[in-house]
């Protein structure tokens, strides 16, 4: 079945890309109230976008910049302006708080959130540094709040989920190997200050590696990994020390799958798309190749699953052919205290071991 995109995406901006998936409400209205701080990457808009098909009601958004603010009202006109965070903090109704801060800022917002007795949904990176994750799993710990990630490269991508769920209905076998690809746009002159600040945003591998990893852990069944090699460079940006533009990284899971990933800032031009993301999963039955954003002279946008076993060779087109389940799980999650949609365990062991390979990373440069 031929799926088909939404057209108000804008799939050349990697920063703003909010996909809009089939709407499967698992609440009624007003049953599962949410609100939004924070609006420093435009990744706030998948996030809202996906509780909003899921039946989750939109209640206050704070944001002290004018200009982001007015944006995301226009988009979103239900939402009323509060003038504080705290009177987000202080609302009964609101049982999520969605945020897409500054990286660096990130687990400190979560922490007044859970503190407050409410659930937190954050863009990723959720840390940028391993303080920042022993700091968050002890209030997450003494206040049994979901403190939640927005890995989008899994979660909100068509080819990705369905790469998940052929293999746990055991299309390819065991996994032995994982290999993602995620090249992305710089568009340099678009990009806020704090994009170039290695403090704020934490290292390439810290950044956009998460969602990497948080794919092999997801693909391979593993729990945890070791570090074999990482490696970040400024390649091509010299008149901006602090970018970092290049990333790679490898890893083996303690059950032996490896894993290894190239994330950049190399995205040309004359691609259609923000990014040709790929995954390769290599089993012991059959491969799967995801084309996640494109099919390069062929198909933009595109959301493909090539998957090859011992009883056929396939292409499934995913465009547009979700509706993206986890958005749905998370809401009842929140509302029945479970941790059906991803554990929390599985959150932090992506985020760590991100952190862990910039650190590798950073000791060798």
């Amino acid at each position: 079945m031929k799926g088909q995109a939404n057209t108000s995406v804008n799939i050349k901006d990697g920063a703003n890309y909010a996909p809009m998936g089939k709407a499967q409400q698992v609440v009624k209205p007003n049953e599962c109230i949410f609100s939004v701080a924070f609006l420093d990457h435009g990744h706030i808009y998948g996030q809202t976008n996906g509780l909003l098909q899921a039946g989750a009601t939109l209640k206050y958004v704070f944001e002290p910049d004018l200009a982001k603010r007015e944006v995301f009202c226009a988009k979103y006109p239900q939402v009323t302006v509060v003038e504080s965070f705290s009177n987000i903090i202080d609302d009964s109704d609101t049982k999520i708080v969605v945020s897409a801060a500054i990286p660096n800022l990130r687990a400190d917002i979560g922490i007044q959130v859970m503190a407050s007795g409410k659930d937190y949904f954050t863009d990723k990176s959720p840390f940028t540094t391993l303080e920042q994750l022993e700091k968050v799993k002890k209030v997450v710990q003494s206040t049994n709040q979901i403190y939640a990630v927005y890995y989008a490269e899994r979660l909100h991508n068509e080819a990705a989920w369905m790469a998940g769920e052929l293999i746990s209905q055991g299309k390819i076998g065991k996994v032995l190997q994982v290999i993602n690809l995620a090249p992305h746009r710089l568009a340099k002159p678009t990009r806020p200050d704090w994009f170039f600040d290695k403090n704020s945003y934490g290292g390439i591998l810290t950044d956009i590696g998460s969602h990497q990893v948080e794919q092999f852990l997801t693909y391979s069944g593993e729990t945890d990994a070791r570090v074999n090699f990482a490696r970040v460079a400024n390649l091509n940006n010299p008149d901006k020390v602090g970018l970092e533009d290049f990333g790679e990284m490898s890893l083996i899971g303690k059950n032996g799958t490896s894993f290894y990933s190239r994330v950049d800032w190399f995205t040309p031009d004359g691609q259609a798309t923000w990014g040709d993301g790929r995954t390769f999963i290599m089993g012991t039955e059959g491969n799967i190749e995801c084309r996640k954003y494109n099919d390069v002279a062929r198909l933009a946008p595109a959301s493909k699953v090539f998957l090859t076993n011992k009883i056929e060779e396939i292409e499934i087109d995913c465009l547009g052919e979700s509706t993206f389940p986890y958005f749905g799980h998370l809401i009842l999650d929140v509302m029945n205290r479970t941790d059906y949609a991803m554990t929390q365990e599985h959150v932090f062991k992506a985020a760590e071991l991100s952190l862990k390979a910039q650190k590798v990373a950073d000791e060798n440069s």
